[in-house]
């Protein structure tokens, strides 16, 4: 077996500006086995070819403990108790009850009512720019970035607004932890966030509404197959990936935008150009490092290598992305790029089922942008924007700008 790297991803160094080591793993040492802070191995999958591999292999699968030996599930941490409602998720299902999930959720996202949002999602674009505007300056990821896709996914789940910042603070925690990090220090912050739902379903049973959550409490007392731990990890999966997606992409693509002012320069002459600059946004600066983590069902082997039975596996999106030997030049932004198939939002069967709805809210939101704020800039040094120590998530902390 490949002797684990010494490289760090775990540092801010890395996560500052990670892609000159994703050129060298590439490299030399494309399926990459690192041994975390923590002393758990992974893999790290970072060419296009094998990442696309992987995502469409479901012998990767998400669901670890399901396909344990009696033996390695007696060595494996137990979950604890509080984390257990949340584990019914389609984002941690294979097969049959991934599908029987998804299916659910396609019910909300279907592309007549993502149409239908659009209106809307212009109306929030337009009032949190009137809020800056006058001040000539703003943090633009609290005052633009977050409340947008926040306040959407709000507003289709029927979330009161007074609640929006808490779900921040709440889903930071979660999402800065380590992916091996003991999560017991969580525990308080996913008890909040579950009683909090909880809460909340018990008063749209009480009185439904035209919202999502009513519509899944609906099919809940249907028969319709959703458990009250699977409706309880629903709307937290929908709230917590139905932002940050949209969070890290417009902050990301902002911040590349006003370091490439030749491209910014030509959408704003060209805003035709939006679908085309957006999608490789999406691959030169995606909101997402890596996919969620897997884990080999049997042994496998990629590229060389031999992935033992339950070692987990992160497919390294924002390194795919950025291979030459699928895209010409990577390494520069180029909103004109054709024949973009980039895997930003993932692929195979844990595709993001919100891409259609984080396209459309950034279109809007750099649309929106480049119309009411032609003199954007940074407000900072670059070297001084700090990302978030997340490593599955790409994305920025702060991002202070003027107009």
């Amino acid at each position: 077996m490949t002797q684990p790297t010494t490289v760090d991803i775990f540092s801010p160094t890395f996560k500052a500006n990670p892609y000159p080591t994703y050129v060298s793993l590439r490299d030399n040492q494309p399926i990459c086995r690192i041994i975390t802070p923590e002393g758990q191995p992974l893999w790290l999958i970072t060419r296009y070819e094998d990442c696309l591999a992987v995502l469409k292999d479901d012998r990767f699968v998400k669901n670890v403990r399901a396909m344990l030996t009696p033996e390695q599930a007696a060595q494996f941490p137990p979950m604890p108790e509080a984390l257990k409602p949340l584990s019914a998720n389609m984002l941690d299902m294979d097969g049959a009850s991934h599908d029987r999930l998804r299916s659910l959720v396609h019910k909300a996202f279907t592309p007549r009512l993502i149409e239908k949002m659009q209106g809307r999602i212009q109306t929030i674009a337009d009032t949190l720019l009137d809020k800056a505007q006058a001040r000539g300056e703003m943090e633009f990821m609290t005052d633009f970035a977050f409340p947008l896709p926040i306040t959407v996914i709000g507003e289709m789940l029927g979330i009161p607004s007074d609640v929006y910042q808490q779900f921040r603070e709440w889903t930071n925690a979660l999402l800065n932890t380590g992916l091996t990090e003991n999560v017991e220090h969580l525990l308080p912050v996913v008890q909040a966030f579950i009683d909090y739902l909880r809460e909340l379903f018990e008063q749209r049973r009480q009185q439904p509404a035209d919202d999502l959550i009513s519509a899944l409490i609906r099919a809940e007392e249907s028969g319709d197959t959703l458990s009250e731990d699977e409706l309880l990890a629903m709307v937290f999966i929908l709230i917590v990936a139905g932002h940050e997606t949209t969070v890290n992409l417009i902050g990301n693509g902002t911040l590349a935008l006003l370091q490439n002012p030749d491209q910014l320069a030509l959408l704003r002459r060209d805003p035709s150009l939006i679908k085309s600059a957006m999608e490789e946004l999406l691959r030169f600066c995606g909101p997402l490092e890596t996919a969620t983590e897997r884990y080999a069902s049997t042994d496998i082997a990629i590229g060389g290598e031999i992935i033992p039975q339950g070692e987990m596996v992160l497919v390294g999106l924002a390194s795919a992305n950025r291979d030459p030997r699928q895209f010409e030049n990577p390494e520069v932004l180029d909103i004109t790029r054709q024949n973009n198939r980039h895997i930003a939002f993932g692929q195979g069967v844990h595709y993001c089922v919100g891409a259609p709805l984080a396209r459309l809210e950034t279109q809007i939101a750099f649309t929106t942008l480049l119309r009411r704020l032609p003199n954007l800039a940074l407000n900072a040094d670059s070297e001084a924007i700090a990302w978030r120590p997340s490593f599955v998530i790409r994305g920025l902390e702060r991002l202070p700008v003027k107009f």
